[in-house]
């Protein structure tokens, strides 16, 4: 069962499953293909624009797009078109959020960092490619973003585990999903990297927030800042067009949308240390 969280790498092939994982955006890529008139070169274009956006908004890499932006080496309008669409994506955001997203704050020594935004808009922008090669089966997550079509087996849905915040064998909750995205935001491997932007603090009163949604670019930047807002961030993301939440708290309960009710196959794991919320208390924004 595919977690939102990396996995390990593998590389295999079968008369109807093709599996590949790279290295990406300092996490793991991984596709999971059940389509085998899908040719080889598609996939390859889908991996290769992963690769190409971490190069270009890298804030890492001196040479990134983003990198020369920040120093002046490098003006907006002359940058790439992906470069000034996730920019002009970034301050719609930053000004429908009143600044709690706003990526010229909220790196510390960073004075422009969009990666709450690139990973997911990335990943269901290579899941575009594989749809246009005529993919209609497969699972591609990159990190905790996943984007899934079809279904593996006949009348199966995806199984998609939510990462319990605290152990990393076990899972807080099972989505069964079709056609959709999904995205989790947390403090489980890198620290108080989500904050507020205009404070500079991270939340206390919530472990992880896991957004879905038809659109993997929107259920990702929601989950980041539905974080970034606390508890608060739960009825703001349900509010959002097309979204539904799952939301850890810092008392670990598992609390939930009404419209999770049909993809929700597991609120919490027996022994697992968190709790399910009770639904019709839980009905959180809605």
């Amino acid at each position: 069962m595919p977690l939102t969280a990396p996995v390990r790498l593998v590389d295999r092939r079968g008369d109807r499953l093709r599996v590949r994982a790279e290295q990406v955006m300092g996490t793991v890529a991984s596709l999971h293909l059940h389509d085998p008139e899908v040719p080889e070169t598609a996939v390859d274009a889908a991996f290769e624009h992963l690769h190409d956006i971490d190069w270009r908004f890298s804030v890492f890499r001196e040479d990134s797009e983003i990198r020369r932006l920040e120093r002046g080496d490098l003006v907006e309008c002359n940058a790439s078109a992906d470069v000034r669409e996730v920019l002009a994506a970034c301050e719609r955001l930053r000004e429908s959020t009143g600044g709690v997203f706003d990526i010229r704050r909220h790196r510390g020594p960073r004075t422009l960092d969009p990666s709450g935004y690139v990973k997911g808009w990335a990943t269901e922008a290579a899941a575009r490619i594989l749809l246009a090669a005529g993919a209609r089966t497969f699972y591609l997550g990159v990190g905790g973003d996943v984007v899934a079509y079809g279904e593996p087996e006949p009348g199966r849905a995806w199984r998609v585990g939510i990462r319990h915040p605290d152990r990393t064998d076990a899972t807080a909750a099972v989505l069964a999903i079709r056609d959709l995205a999904v995205a989790t935001s947390g403090l489980y491997e890198r620290g108080d990297h989500i904050r507020d932007a205009r404070t500079g603090t991270t939340p206390d009163d919530l472990l992880s927030v896991t957004i879905v949604s038809t659109s993997l670019a929107q259920a990702d930047v929601c989950a980041t800042i539905a974080f970034a807002m606390g508890r608060d961030g739960i009825g703001w993301a349900a509010r959002q067009p097309g979204c539904e939440v799952v939301a850890i708290t810092s008392d670990r309960r598992v609390t939930w949308t009404p419209g999770l009710r049909d993809l929700l196959i597991e609120p919490a794991q027996p022994n697992a240390g968190v709790a399910p919320g009770d639904l019709a208390a839980n009905q959180e924004g809605r």
